[in-house]
């Protein structure tokens, strides 16, 4: 809906409402919960000691919603949104204005969030996602679906010719420079006429389905959560303690925990129900929500670490998970969603994160159109007999190999990992020959954890720092531990009691292949942390 010059465009006229329903709801309740559970009983709507105050109510609540109603139309009037000048900018508020804007081309995605309400209306909100920013610059709230649709894609496609015309300015900016002129090129690009997107603008690109999670795989892996397991458990020993005791006060301390967990079920089921995740040139498409779906997109480039879990109780039917660090999506707890949002895959089977894994890695392989995959990226073994080994553990040969070796002053090896020495196995008895590590020519494998096994993943070039950490107890024994520091996220990479020798030479290996590698003259190298990745 066009609001007036400069091509500045008006949000659904149904947006105020959709975002201030509570408000409206709660006017509701007010004024309407006294009248309605006299009408159930039987009795007048009005109670007889306010009947002959019943016009003054009635005008009371008439003005307060007509004010409410009046504010969320001038709520409506004074949000605008612009896409010119190579920004998207959205401007808010009456008598407090808000203006906010992100540059095109640092854009990293553009999700398309549809609240319950939302959807009942067939509206959609577009949240972009920017390079640096903890949390989404800009919120666009509401537009009709098509149309949402449509202003991402024409976005994107304005982002990609925004890249391209900074590249051109940067590279023209270089002769004044060196010729001892000024060079203005963000001022020569804010300066030039504004480039909205066209009518012409292009439809999403085409999706291939990789995988869906049945709402029953879902359903059962909360039944076989930890979470669970601590219910049955609090009712069991709740009930024990109330026979032994005849105390029949135990089972009140175990219902808001119970509710708790409940409510967790339901949160983790509503968020994960109808999980699909397909693959397109802008990268891996996630769609999901029972009741408040979303569909956004995680760009390959903008994914810093990933980690597989999978719990004991998943472990008999070959159940995993996959989180991740994206750039730009902060840590979970900055925001109630931001845990789904960093979710690859809530529940799947190996076939899935091998499918997930060749999307992810390497840069730029298993694209479609593309015969490259994780394992014809890899240097030395195959990288999927290297996973299979993340994911499963210890091999008997592994076993038998070290028990041959009578000095263990190297780190044994299990299926290309590299694991904790023999003479450091009081550190961790259980998970010493679990703990480890493997280098394949995309990424950086990482496993921990003998029952609660963790693989985590991180490619070559998205580590942003590298350290080696020893304690006294760890100098003790000769082991080290490699810390690798990637963007906020879930995913904390950490290689735990290497040998020292290994740590060494793992953390110079590592040194090595995030040193920039000389590029041709007027030809300078992209950093990865910029251009437009897209959503």
């Amino acid at each position: 809906m066009n609001g007036g010059t400069d091509n500045w465009q008006r949000v659904h006229p149904a947006s105020p409402f959709v975002r201030g329903w509570l408000a409206l709801a709660a006017l509701f309740f007010f004024f309407g919960r006294d009248a309605a559970e006299r009408l159930l009983r039987g009795g007048p709507v009005f109670d007889e000691r306010f009947a002959g105050r019943a016009p003054w109510l009635l005008l009371g609540g008439g003005t307060m919603l007509l004010l409410v109603v009046a504010g969320f139309v001038l709520s409506w009037y004074f949000t605008r949104y612009q896409v010119a000048g190579g920004f998207v900018r959205v401007t808010t508020g009456v008598l407090v204005k808000q203006h906010r804007q992100a540059r095109l081309d640092r854009v990293q995605a553009i999700d398309v969030v549809q609240p319950l309400l939302a959807r009942i209306f067939g509206l959609a909100e577009l949240r972009f996602e920017v390079a640096d920013a903890g949390q989404s610059a800009v919120h666009l709230a509401y537009l009709r679906v098509a149309e949402a649709r449509r202003l991402r894609a024409a976005i994107l496609d304005a982002a990609v010719r925004e890249a391209a015309l900074r590249g051109a300015a940067g590279q023209a900016a270089a002769v004044p420079v060196a010729q001892g002129h000024d060079a203005q090129p963000d001022a020569q690009l804010a300066a030039r006429p504004a480039a909205p997107p066209g009518p012409a603008a292009p439809a999403d690109p085409p999706e291939r389905p990789v995988l869906a999670v049945p709402p029953r795989r879902l359903a059962g892996s909360l039944l076989l959560s930890e979470q669970a397991v601590a219910l049955l458990l609090g009712a069991a020993a709740s009930v024990l303690f109330s026979a032994f005791t005849e105390n029949r006060s135990f089972s009140f301390y175990l219902v808001p925990a119970g509710l708790g967990i409940l409510a967790g079920f339901w949160t983790s089921f509503s968020k994960g129900y109808n999980f699909t995740a397909a693959a397109s040139q802008a990268g891996i498409r996630l769609q999901y929500g029972l009741l408040d779906t979303l569909a956004q997109t995680l760009p390959p480039g903008r994914i810093q670490a990933l980690r597989i879990s999978q719990p004991p109780l998943w472990r008999p039917l070959g159940w995993y998970r996959i989180q991740v660090n994206v750039a730009g999506y902060g840590t979970p707890g900055q925001d109630g969603q931001r845990s789904a949002r960093t979710t690859l895959l809530p529940v799947g089977t190996l076939q899935d994160v091998t499918a997930l894994l060749d999307l992810v890695l390497p840069d730029g392989a298993a694209r479609p159109g593309s015969d490259q995959s994780f394992a014809a990226e890899a240097e030395g073994p195959d990288a999927h007999a290297v996973l299979a080994a993340g994911l499963s553990g210890l091999a008997p040969a592994a076993r038998i190999q070290a028990r041959r070796d009578p000095a263990h002053t190297i780190g044994d090896t299990d299926g290309g990992f590299t694991t904790t020495p023999r003479r450091a196995r009081l550190l961790a008895p259980l998970g010493w020959r679990r703990n480890g590590f493997a280098v394949t020519g995309s990424a950086l494998l990482i496993r921990t954890g003998r029952w609660w096994r963790h693989l985590t993943v991180v490619p070559h070039g998205r580590t942003q720092s590298i350290a080696l950490h020893q304690g006294p107890v760890a100098r003790r024994f000769g082991v080290v531990d490699l810390v690798l520091h990637t963007t906020s996220g879930p995913v904390a990479p950490r290689v735990i009691q290497a040998g020292l020798a290994e740590g060494r030479a793992l953390l110079l290996a590592q040194a090595a292949r995030l040193s920039p590698k000389p590029q041709p003259a007027g030809n300078p190298a992209e950093d990865p942390q910029e251009g437009p990745q897209h959503g």
